[in-house]
C-alpha cells in the first residue's frame, strides 16, 4: 500500500516542461472523410447503441478557448493532431482551406507562448488510404511523401517538435508485424522529408508498456516478458539506433536512412500489462490485489504502477525524453491527483538516476472520444457534450497547474486539493 501525503517534495530540472496532449480525431469532431469515422458509421448500423465520435469536444470549432484554456492552466506545450483526412479528404484533392485552419491555431498557440508538439498520424487516415491497404502496403509511400511535402512546410514555422506516427509499435499478430515493420520505414521517409522543411527536433510516439511476468520466478512467463518487449519495443530503439530493423517473421534490412531518425524519445506511457505463458495471446488479468477499479466498465488502466515510469525511462538514456502521454481515466478526480504525484515522482527519480527527460504531456486536456467510448474520463478538462460542451477545469487542472508553477511537488500543493486518500465506488461492476 502506499500513501499520497507521504510523497517527500520534489522538483524538477530549469527549463522542464510541461503541458497536456490530444488527438486531432478525438477532440476535433466531424472528421468525415477518415476511416475511423467509416468504421464507426459501420458498427452503429449493425449496433444502434455504439458510441461514435460524433462532435467529438468540438475542438475543431473552439480551439481558440481551448488555448485559453491551456495559458489559463498554465501550461507550456501542446500536444495535437494535423488530420490527414482533413488535408486530403480525396486521393490527390488537397483542401487548402483546411491547412489553413491548422495554421490559424498553431499560430495561436504560438502567439500565447506555448509550444507545439505536432503529430502527423495519430491512428486515423484518409479513408481512401486505408482503402488501399494504409501502412500495411510499402507502395503506398508515395501518397505519404506526397502527404508530408504538402503540409510540412505549411506548418514548419510553427511547430517545434514533429511526432510522425503515433503509437505503431504494438501487436503480435502478423498483420500487426508488417505493420510496424513498415512503419519504421515510413517513419524513417518522413523525417528525412522533415528536416528538408524544419531544423526542430523529430520522432514518433512509442507506446511504452511495461510488460512484467504473472510469476516473476518462472523461466516461461520471464522468457515471455523479454519476447514482448523486444518485439514491441526494442525492435524500434534498436533500429533508430542502428539502421538495422529486425522482427519475427520477416527477413532484417539494414538501411542507414533508418538509423539516427529519432531525435528524441517520444514517449507514451500508463501501466504494466502482465504476461503469461500459459496462455494463447500470453496476457492476463492483472493480480487481484493491485486492482483499482475506476470506471463503470471494464478498462486497461485499473492499476496505478508508477514503478513502469522509473523502470523504462532509464533504459532509454541515449537521447532527450519527453513524455507525450501519461495520464489517468477515472470518475473520481481524486484519484488523478495521486496518480500525478506517484507517476511525476517515480519520473524525478529517473531524472535523478540518468535519464535526460525534458518534459510531460498529460493526457489528455479534455475528456475525449476514447475510439470507441465516451465512458473514460482522461481529462483535466470536463467537457459536457450535452450542452454547448462546456469546459470546466477539475480539480486536478488546479493542482497540475501548481505542480507546473512550483516545477515540482510538494506537500502543501498537495493538501490545497486532497484530503484523503480516495476510495473505489463499490457501486462499480465488479471485474469478472
Amino acid at each position: 500500500m502506499t500513501d499520497v501525503f507521504s510523497i517527500k517534495d520534489y522538483n524538477f530540472p530549469e527549463g522542464f516542461l510541461w503541458g497536456s496532449a490530444t488527438a486531432a480525431h478525438q477532440v476535433e469532431g466531424n472528421n468525415i472523410h477518415s476511416d475511423r469515422w467509416y468504421n464507426e458509421q459501420k458498427k452503429l448500423k449493425k449496433n444502434s447503441v455504439y458510441e461514435v465520435s460524433g462532435a467529438a469536444c468540438n475542438h475543431y470549432n473552439m480551439y481558440e478557448e481551448d488555448i485559453r484554456l491551456l495559458k489559463t492552466l498554465g501550461h507550456q506545450a501542446f500536444r495535437l493532431g494535423v488530420e490527414w483526412a482533413r488535408i486530403e479528404p480525396e486521393e490527390g484533392l488537397f483542401a487548402e482551406s483546411e491547412a489553413e485552419h491548422y495554421i490559424r491555431e498553431l499560430a495561436l498557440l504560438k502567439e500565447n507562448g506555448i509550444k507545439t508538439f505536432v503529430t502527423l498520424v495519430h491512428f486515423s487516415v484518409p479513408k481512401w488510404f486505408s482503402d488501399k491497404g494504409d501502412f500495411q502496403n510499402l507502395d503506398n509511400l508515395k501518397y505519404f511523401k506526397r502527404y508530408l511535402n504538402y503540409i510540412v512546410p505549411k506548418i514548419s514555422p510553427y511547430v517545434d517538435f514533429w511526432n510522425i506516427i503515433n503509437e505503431f509499435n504494438l501487436g503480435l499478430n502478423e498483420a500487426r508485424l508488417t505493420h510496424k515493420f513498415n512503419s519504421v520505414i515510413y517513419h524513417a521517409k518522413g523525417y528525412h522529408i522533415i528536416k528538408q522543411y524544419s531544423d526542430k527536433p523529430v520522432s514518433s510516439a512509442h507506446a511504452l508498456v511495461q510488460y512484467y511476468g504473472k510469476r516473476q520466478n518462472d523461466v516461461f512467463d520471464r522468457v515471455m516478458q523479454q519476447y514482448k518487449d523486444i518485439v514491441d519495443h526494442e525492435f524500434f530503439f534498436h533500429a533508430m539506433r542502428t539502421g538495422e530493423l529486425v522482427l519475427p517473421g520477416r527477413d532484417g534490412i539494414f538501411d542507414r536512412e533508418i538509423k539516427d531518425t529519432a531525435d528524441f524519445w517520444s514517449i507514451n506511457l500508463y501501466t504494466r500489462e502482465m504476461v503469461d505463458s500459459r496462455k494463447t495471446d500470453l496476457s492476463s488479468k492483472r493480480y487481484p490485489f493491485t486492482e483499482t477499479r475506476m470506471l463503470p466498465m471494464n478498462f486497461y488502466l485499473d492499476e496505478f504502477y508508477p514503478e513502469c515510469m522509473y523502470h523504462n525511462m532509464t533504459r532509454l538514456k541515449d537521447k532527450p525524453i519527453y513524455i507525450t502521454e501519461n495520464g489517468c481515466s477515472c470518475n473520481d478526480d481524486d484519484f488523478r491527483i495521486v496518480y500525478l504525484a506517484e507517476y511525476l515522482c517515480a519520473l524525478s527519480e529517473a531524472i535523478k538516476d540518468g535519464a535526460d527527460v525534458r518534459g510531460y504531456l498529460y493526457w489528455s486536456l479534455l475528456d475525449n472520444y476514447e475510439w470507441w467510448t465516451y465512458i473514460p474520463k482522461f481529462g483535466l478538462v470536463d467537457v459536457d457534450r450535452e450542452h454547448d460542451f462546456k469546459r470546466t477545469p477539475k480539480p486536478s487542472a488546479f493542482f497540475y497547474r501548481d505542480i507546473i508553477q512550483n516545477n515540482g511537488f510538494s506537500q502543501e500543493i498537495l493538501s490545497k486539493y486532497l484530503k484523503h486518500m480516495p476510495r473505489v465506488d463499490t457501486s462499480l461492476p465488479i471485474l469478472k
